[in-house]
């Protein structure tokens, strides 16, 4: 239920004093674009670093797409996600025959483009063009959950009910909004230990109002140890530090041959590796 108590400026300038200095904000749209990439799924202090190294070697899309797949899969480094990198040095093709070097700014022209979802459209169009789309990241669901519906945490995914609500409540300056409320949920209206004295609108919060009840939802951790995530890495790092190698070397990476074998033949598929008789390489 849409809370008509919570005022938005409240949370604008929160925001204005409280934003964090992150690099991409007062970047073009490509860096926006860049950072919207390595940001899903890994936290901002692994995606800084990597971050400039990429804007810095690569400041254009023309300049990325100019490079070969192998180039980007390297410097993606252990953000992990390798596939990542391959859309996102796909993307920069497309932009830069079909955009004229410049990233799309409709949500519909930048949803055309090789790992570009619902999310990171509309982030992308919100951030780099203060286009007023509807962000919804898990920061901004938790922060609305708890200040709007009275739950600690959202559901798995966002429904069209939830989408409608929250669309209500973008005030006239829709960037902004979406920067605002990532960055509470973030730093204040975090999962752990919320900082409920520093939040601009806890007198209007209704999870606080109830008491902060538990929510029934049980969030899994992603596996990761023993993987063939775990494995699929360790064979792209080794590819990294190296021009290529044997089959027999990769395999020998892992315990388990049979599940080294499955990673090696899915990365083939993804085209993050390529086979050259018995050997292997970075895809080109």
């Amino acid at each position: 239920m849409k809370n008509r108590l919570m005022k938005p400026e409240l949370v604008l300038d929160w925001f204005e004093q409280n934003k964090r200095d992150l690099p991409w904000r007062a970047s073009s749209p490509w860096g926006v674009m860049i950072s919207e990439f390595m940001l899903q799924q890994t936290p901002v202090q692994r995606v800084l670093p990597k971050w400039h190294e990429w804007i810095e070697r690569w400041p254009t899309p023309a300049d990325l797409a100019a490079s070969k797949r192998s180039d980007a899969i390297s410097a993606w480094g252990r953000l992990g996600y390798p596939r990542r990198a391959v859309r996102l040095h796909e993307s920069a093709g497309l932009i830069a025959s079909n955009f004229d070097n410049h990233v799309p700014r409709t949500i519909e022209e930048l949803r055309t483009l090789p790992g570009v979802g619902e999310y990171t459209a509309a982030a992308i169009a919100s951030f780099a063009y203060n286009d007023n789309a509807l962000v919804l990241d898990i920061n901004i669901r938790r922060f609305f959950a708890r200040q709007f519906d009275g739950v600690e945490s959202p559901s798995a995914s966002p429904s069209q009910v939830e989408r409608k609500l929250r669309s209500e409540l973008i005030p006239q300056s829709g960037a902004l909004w979406a920067a605002a409320t990532m960055e509470l949920g973030a730093l204040v209206c975090t999962a752990r230990s919320p900082l409920c004295v520093q939040c601009p609108v806890m007198n209007t919060c209704a999870w606080r109002a109830s008491g902060y009840p538990k929510s029934e939802i049980v969030k899994r951790k992603q596996a990761w140890a023993g993987t063939d995530r775990q494995c699929r890495g360790q064979i792209i790092q080794y590819l990294r530090e190296n021009k290529s190698g044997e089959k027999a070397t990769l395999l020998a990476l892992w315990d388990e041959n049979e599940q080294s074998e499955r990673a090696l033949q899915s990365l083939i598929a993804d085209h993050l590796i390529e086979a050259t008789g018995n050997r292997f390489k970075l895809a080109d």
